[in-house]
Parts: C-alpha cells; sequence; structure tokens
C-alpha cells in the first residue's frame, strides 16, 4: 500500500453506501471488494471502508494483517486529520482504509463514549462536502450491532447483498426494521439504496423462487443485475485480487462490472459524469 495525497484528484460530494446484510455468507464482503474494483475500473474514484473486524475485505486486496497500520479502528478513534490517511491500492481509482486486529474491541470501546452512534459519521465529517472520492463504500460486519449502526448513521443509503436461498428474506427483515429507525432517529437522510441477488443458479429453481419473491416485496429497489454463483469468485479472495484481475472474463466479473453500470444509471451517473470535475 503506498500513502497517497488525494488532493491531487477532483472534489467531489461523495455518495456513502453502507452495504450491509446481518446474516453471513452472502456475498457481502465480495460485493464490497469488486463492486469497488468495478467501479474504479469505470475511472470513478472510490474509497472503501473495511469496517469488519474480521478484515476480509483487507484480505481481499491482498493485504496481510502485520501490513494494515493505520486502518478503520484509528479513522473512528482519532478521526481523519487529512487525506493522506487514505490508503492507495495498486489500481487507479480505488483507495481503501484496512480493518486491523484492533477493530475487534472497537464495539466495547466504543458503548462507553458521548455520541457512539456517531463515531464513524464524525470521523468523516471532514469528507461529507467535498472528497476525492465519488463514492465512499462502507463494508459492515455480519451483525446489527454497534459497528453496523455506525455504518448507518454515517451513510447516505445501504445496498444489501442478498443470498437466493430459502432464508433469505426472513433474515432480511431485521435489517430493514434497524435501516427505518436508523432513519427515524439518528440519520433523517438514509435510505434503501438498493437490493443484489447473489449467489443466482440458474439451474436451481430457488433461486428464481427467491428472486420473484424478493421483486415482489423490494419491487424496484431489486437490482436488475443478479451475481452468479462463480467459483472464480469464490477463488479470487485467496489470491488476494478482486476477480477483476483474477479472471476478467468470468461470469462473476462481468455480472460486477454490470452492478456498477446500473449503480451508477440509479444515481443518475455515467462513468464520465462521475468522474468529471
Amino acid at each position: 500500500m503506498l500513502e497517497t495525497n488525494a488532493s491531487d484528484h477532483a472534489v467531489h460530494k461523495p455518495r456513502i453506501l453502507a452495504i450491509a446484510n446481518q446474516k453471513g455468507g452472502v456475498g457481502k464482503t465480495t460485493t464490497a471488494v469488486n463492486l469497488a474494483a468495478a467501479l474504479a475500473a469505470t475511472g470513478v474514484p472510490v474509497l472503501l471502508i473495511d469496517f469488519d473486524p474480521q478484515g476480509n475485505a483487507s484480505t481481499g486486496f491482498g493485504i496481510a494483517a502485520q501490513d494494515r497500520g493505520r486502518g478503520s479502528y484509528q479513522l473512528i478513534d482519532d478521526g481523519v486529520p487529512n487525506a493522506l490517511e487514505t490508503y492507495r491500492t495498486k489500481y487507479a481509482n480505488l483507495w481503501l482504509i484496512p480493518s486491523g486486529p484492533d477493530l475487534v474491541g472497537a464495539e466495547v470501546e466504543l458503548a462507553g463514549k458521548p455520541r457512539r452512534e456517531f463515531s464513524l459519521r464524525d470521523a468523516l465529517a471532514i469528507w461529507r462536502e467535498a472528497a476525492p472520492f465519488r463514492y465512499i463504500l462502507i463494508d459492515c460486519p455480519p451483525s446489527l450491532g454497534l459497528l453496523t449502526l455506525n455504518a448507518l448513521v454515517a451513510a447516505d443509503g445501504v445496498l444489501v447483498p442478498l443470498q437466493c436461498e430459502f432464508y433469505a428474506l426472513e433474515g432480511i427483515s431485521g435489517l430493514t426494521r434497524t435501516v427505518e429507525t436508523v432513519r427515524r432517529r439518528l440519520n433523517p437522510a438514509l435510505r434503501l439504496c438498493g437490493v443484489v441477488l447473489t449467489m443466482y443458479d440458474k439451474r436451481n429453481n430457488l433461486s428464481d423462487l427467491v428472486a420473484d419473491d424478493a421483486r415482489g416485496f423490494f419491487g424496484e429497489w431489486v437490482y436488475e443485475t443478479v451475481i452468479p454463483r462463480n467459483v472464480r469468485l469464490s477463488e479470487a479472495p485467496s489470491h488476494g485480487v478482486p476477480v477483476f484481475e483474477y479472471d476478467p472474463r468470468s461470469a462473476g466479473a462481468l455480472a460486477y462490472t454490470q452492478l456498477a453500470e446500473e449503480l451508477l444509471r440509479r444515481d443518475g451517473l455515467t462513468a464520465t459524469a462521475a468522474t468529471a470535475r
């Protein structure tokens, strides 16, 4: 990783999205890593915050635990004094604030702090109105604890990966209730920005049934792009790279490219407009 002076880049009002689902194993971190990489590949400047103590998003970019240095724990503990506290990956237009081992105890430490739900929002205040990033993506833990609550309070929108399996819609109900509670009490700007169907298997009738149920329940909030069950997506993290480097022609890489394009369209942007000064 190289520290970068982000003042060399165009300044934008960033869109802050929490990628969240309290159920583990639904493709949340896979979506965070590969959506960030796909957006960056279109020329859109992206910051990914690994806010999960497991640190899987950091691993997905090949950053070993001993090399992570200052990360998301320091972000909420010290704030962001300047843009040099972000980290540039080897990929153009893509920065990552990694998760370090200190984040494991953050929920306990935050519990005793005033404005504990606002720690991440306060830390990102320097970038809320003007940032070198068009998007800030937050990879949340697979829980509805204090770290996820911080991400929801800091975010403009929530992107929910939804696995195409039987209990998927049952599991998402707790998250949608939490989002509504946060919107009413802590962050009136928070909105559901979309549901992404993941691990879709076209050979399995259950995937179609779950997709139909999700579209019936969430309507237009469900993205047209679906993420297939794809072995390349599963293998890429073990090599410490996004799927675009591991196998750029795979079905998984194509799907995340389409997802990034759909996200930009839904936000009223094209890759050209999103990178314009």
